[in-house]
């Protein structure tokens, strides 16, 4: 069991939600003692590898083939980063301990691979900033819906006290290891953030202070349709385009 408290079954309960629908023909990747059930295209060798990182009631088998298709058409290959526990990969999803597996996630993406960029929508904002942050050779950032402070999320599910810990113990974990802020202004690369201005679950405000936290680096999009779960169905057009000039404009 981990040390964390981000990472007790109570709280890992109540903000993962795995499914098991997983694609077909799977890239597996192996990391500490988890097998995570990944999918990846290349139909354009050499070409920019953009890693996706869904949220947390969603699997890899959710955009494939549509969102696969969209970005192949860009002359973007996809890598798409499966969760512990999510989509038929092993092991059970918890907030900290995934933080490591994206190590071993673009270790596989890099593969053959152009220019790396990084993709995190709702939850999976968390593990592509973290790669951002240990990686900052990343081409580019992209947050989709994005989480600025795990923290407040978390307590939005729990109280403290029901996990063993008091405020200043959460506090201290995310202040360690969930510091968006701080990881932001480590990674030091281009960061386009895309949120839907009235978001009914994860309001645009995480959107705002994530971008004022790349300061100049950042390319900040407030789409004026959709909500949190249909952002990318009303506004795909945009969506698609906004993402396509941002990765050609870093892709050479």
């Amino acid at each position: 069991m981990s040390q964390y408290f981000f990472d007790h079954p109570i709280l890992s309960e109540r903000y993962f939600f795995p499914r098991s629908d997983r694609p077909a023909n799977p890239t597996w990747v192996s990391s500490a003692e988890v097998r995570l059930c990944c999918w990846e295209e290349r139909r354009h060798p050499g070409a920019p590898t953009l890693v996706h990182f869904h949220g947390n009631g969603e699997v890899v088998a959710d955009y494939i083939p549509e969102l696969s298709d969209a970005f192949a058409a860009m002359g973007i290959n996809t890598f798409f980063a499966e969760f512990r526990g999510y989509g038929g990969s092993t092991g059970q999803a918890s907030m900290i301990a995934m933080l490591d597996d994206v190590d071993a996630i673009f270790a596989a993406a890099s593969v053959e691979s152009g220019p790396l960029f990084v993709y995190g929508r709702s939850v999976g904002s968390i593990y592509a900033i973290e790669r951002a942050k240990r990686h900052p050779e990343v081409r580019g950032l992209v947050i989709e819906s994005g989480i600025a402070a795990p923290l407040e999320r978390a307590l939005m599910r729990i109280e403290p006290r029901e996990i063993g810990a008091s405020l200043a113990d959460l506090e201290k974990e995310a202040t360690e290891h969930l510091d968006h802020r701080v990881k932001v202004q480590t990674y030091g690369g281009p960061v386009l953030v895309m949120h839907a201005r009235n978001d009914s679950l994860v309001s645009c405000d995480n959107a705002e202070r994530l971008a004022v936290w790349a300061g100049e680096r950042a390319d900040l999009h407030l789409f004026p349709q959709g909500d949190h779960n249909t952002m990318l169905d009303v506004n795909g057009t945009a969506i698609l385009t906004t993402l396509g000039r941002f990765v050609a404009s870093l892709a050479g």
